[in-house]
């Protein structure tokens, strides 16, 4: 692993945890962009659009536009969404994120340091849908020191965390398109769960689920 020290959030950090967590999300609009178009839904859209458009007008040139539109579209409102997720993240718990998790009991939040610069951060508070149980949050490495063995080390931080304060399990939550995300838990030991489509009608017809894992701690069952 790099050079790098693990350590609480102090209130100098919230600028650069901001900016990790907003870039690391926006990061997946491209494969959720794909992941969309790869729904029969869409493609049917699109043929659908595209057969007709060619019917109607005998040319090759309105149909492709109007695809090229409809593909453009798709990507805006991805973005959108992306966009309004990480408005609502910052609203709810980063832009306090002293009240939230270093003032709330067995909760924490941490950054990895390298060269005085935070490169990565982690949090965790106690689970709302899994009682008794810890839930990891926020966790975000940089492009740029990815594959350092930053992100595991943070996973072992709250697992080691949970571990003190005799939690049971950890569980944690990512989406279907944060691949890396997925094999990176796996790794470190956690085990899919469930998935589940988020409720949303945008969701349900993209088939855009959520995935639950779970780190197993104690025998004891949450």
């Amino acid at each position: 692993m790099a050079e790098v020290q693990i350590r609480r959030y102090e209130d100098d950090d919230e600028e650069d945890v901001k900016d990790i967590f907003t870039l690391g999300m926006s990061e997946h609009v491209p494969s959720s962009c794909l992941h969309v178009l790869k729904q029969p839904y869409t493609q049917m859209l699109l043929v659908c659009v595209f057969c007709a458009l060619l019917a109607s007008s005998k040319s090759l040139l309105l149909p492709i536009l109007a695809v090229t539109l409809l593909l453009a579209t798709i990507r805006q409102g991805i973005s959108y969404l992306f966009s309004t997720y990480i408005q609502t993240s910052l609203h709810m718990d980063l832009d306090h994120i002293r009240q939230t998790y270093l003032e709330t009991p067995n909760a924490c939040f941490w950054v990895a340091e390298n060269q005085g610069q935070v490169v990565g951060t982690v949090a965790c508070l106690p689970a709302e849908r899994n009682k008794g149980c810890l839930e990891l949050k926020r966790m975000s490495v940089k492009l740029s020191h990815r594959r350092q063995g930053i992100a595991k080390a943070l996973c072992n931080t709250v697992a080691d965390f949970a571990r003190e304060r005799g939690y049971p399990a950890v569980v944690l939550y990512t989406s279907v398109v944060q691949t890396d995300a997925q094999k990176l838990y796996e790794r470190v030991g956690y085990k899919k769960v469930r998935e589940f489509v988020i409720p949303e009608l945008v969701a349900r017809i993209t088939s855009f689920t959520l995935i639950e894992y779970r780190l197993d701690l104690l025998r004891s069952e949450c």
